[in-house]
């Protein structure tokens, strides 16, 4: 099987506002000397409410969910060390009237020099997985054909409906916020590695971003790992609903290398057409309908349905069939974290929507 990481962001927030608190290096380092967290697997983010988990490299789900799990709970328990609470949410439900402060690192306040609102505003988070690949070749095909699904996989993870204490019309608003950013969205389709490579050059190049780590596509060739890195997903509020993810992901990736082993063609699908089906998915998550790699509009329950036939012979091989289909199907039972967070908010206000939000960090 092929091996793959998880990397989750959280907010740190205040236990009774649920507003963020810039106390990310007093939690990383809390966490970073327990017994449950070992160096490297806790890093601070841009702002200093933000703080991101890694797992190591792993084969199987049940070792994904085990590390999330682990960190989560490491985490969680500096922060209540330390007076606040970890928020597995996509989206600050809530910001205070100041800014929180920039991670003192040359690179961050570059950026905050730049793009200071935007800076201002990244209070998201985001759940990445690192698949990995033979080599950078292969790496760019499977981004070619894993890229008409990076809509649906959106759509299932949406968990950020909610910015200055209002609904914000969106499933994932995160989506929305991090758009702005000059390179970002669905990544275009390359004509092989040094296509990618060439236009990556021409980026940096250009001067408009700094780096390749700017580089926002929701899917590209990781920089530090020999892996593709998807990075479309909203952060979960259940660690389970996130092994869902990372085992569709994989799968995903096992897929496209066999199909280009076997000379089958790329899927095609417009740019302009991908672009409008991410921002479908952000709008509506699973509510109602989706636009297929295709860009057909269908019903969001055919569409995972099409997925789950597609990803069939990967999770059949690594015997993640049965965990994956349950999980998919109690999501459109359940509907997504968004919908969860609506109808907190809806039966309990916001004090409803803080006791779903950081009752069970480790969910």
């Amino acid at each position: 099987m092929i091996t793959l990481g998880v990397e989750e962001e959280y907010l740190l927030v205040d236990p009774d506002t649920a507003l963020p608190v810039p106390w990310a290096d007093d939690v990383r380092r809390a966490a970073g000397v327990a017994s449950l967290a070992e160096d490297g697997e806790v890093q601070n983010e841009l702002l200093q409410s933000q703080i991101e988990v890694a797992t190591p490299v792993c084969m199987r789900m049940d070792e994904v969910g085990g590390h999330l799990l682990r960190l989560r709970h490491a985490v969680a328990s500096a922060a209540e060390e330390r007076g606040c609470r970890l928020l597995a949410s996509a989206a600050a439900p809530v910001r205070g009237p100041a800014p929180v402060p920039v991670t003192p690192t040359p690179r961050y306040r570059k950026m905050e020099g730049e793009a200071r609102q935007l800076v201002d505003e990244q209070l998201i988070s985001g759940m990445h997985v690192h698949v990995a690949v033979p080599d950078p070749e292969t790496g760019v095909a499977v981004l070619n054909r894993i890229r008409v699904w990076l809509p649906t996989l959106l759509a299932m993870s949406v968990n950020s409906p909610l910015w200055d204490g209002r609904d914000t019309g969106f499933a994932s608003w995160r989506t929305i916020v991090f758009g702005r950013w000059p390179v970002s969205g669905p990544p275009p389709h390359f004509h092989g590695y040094s296509d990618y490579e060439e236009r990556v050059e021409s980026l940096i190049s250009s001067g408009v971003i700094a780096d390749r780590g700017q580089l926002y596509w929701q899917a590209r060739l990781s920089d530090r790992y020999p892996t593709v890195e998807i990075r479309c997903l909203d952060v979960q509020l259940r660690a389970d609903d996130a092994v869902m993810l990372a085992g569709v992901v994989r799968a995903l990736v096992e897929v496209a290398i066999a199909d280009e082993k076997a000379g089958v063609a790329s899927p095609v699908c417009p740019p302009e057409l991908l672009q409008a089906a991410n921002w479908h998915a952000a709008r509506h998550g699973l509510d109602g309908s989706l636009l297929d790699p295709a860009g057909r509009r269908r019903s969001s329950g055919d569409v995972l349905c099409m997925l789950l036939r597609h990803l069939a012979p990967a999770l059949e091989d690594s015997g993640d069939q049965r965990e994956v289909s349950s999980l998919v199907h109690r999501l459109l039972r359940e509907g997504t974290p968004a919908d969860r967070q609506r109808r907190a908010l809806a039966e309990g206000g916001m004090p409803g929507l803080r006791r779903l939000l950081l009752g069970t960090p480790a969910g």
